[in-house]
């Protein structure tokens, strides 16, 4: 649990973290994982405005030539609809570079506006980036030079967009976006 507090219409609030932070610590442990078969129980990062975190890592599950686990959102004192959720990473090898993709419960770009083209997987930059330095920081500390490709996955994700959509009718897209404009990080 974040103990981070700001002060808000004369009211204290936690901070939580936010969807883009649970992408990123379950994508560096992910990738941590596969490339050295152990598991990762807890991953310490920063946010974009420097406020640390250290997140637990949950159902982690480590195959032949994957690893997965996930991070569960806390929203802190915001009543956000992700509160609770699962945001799953799964890393696998490749020959070269880092590449990120949306995988189970996270929309697609279907129209422009987001800041990634229309086709792509709904995370916006500043949690790609995110998740790319978890991923690049766990190869070097492995010594690894190849590639990783990173699926981030909200098993809920299709059913907190209908539950959003309901309650905001312009609202509408198969799954969350990870770093839309209600997610930004802190």
């Amino acid at each position: 649990m974040l103990r981070h507090y700001i002060t808000k219409n004369g009211k204290t609030m936690r901070c939580g973290y936010t969807t883009g932070s649970c992408a990123a610590g379950a994508a560096g442990a992910a990738a941590e994982m596969l490339l050295t078969g152990d598991p990762v129980t807890t991953v310490d990062m920063d946010t974009p405005k420097g406020i640390p975190l250290s997140l637990d890592i949950l159902d982690i599950e480590i195959g032949e030539g994957f690893a997965r686990c996930a991070v569960q959102k806390d929203s802190g004192d915001d009543p956000d609809i992700t509160n609770g959720t699962l945001v799953y990473a799964t890393a696998e090898k490749t020959d070269v570079g880092i590449e990120i993709d949306g995988g189970q419960g996270v929309g697609w770009v279907t129209k422009p506006g987001l800041d990634q083209p229309v086709g792509a997987a709904a995370i916006n930059s500043v949690p790609r980036r995110m998740i790319e330095e978890q991923v690049r920081a766990a190869c070097e500390r492995c010594g690894y030079g190849g590639g990783i490709r990173i699926t981030i996955s909200i098993p809920e994700g299709e059913a907190l967009a209908k539950r959003e959509a309901d309650l905001q009718p312009a609202h509408r897209h198969r799954g969350w976006a990870v770093g839309d404009r209600h997610h930004r990080d802190r």
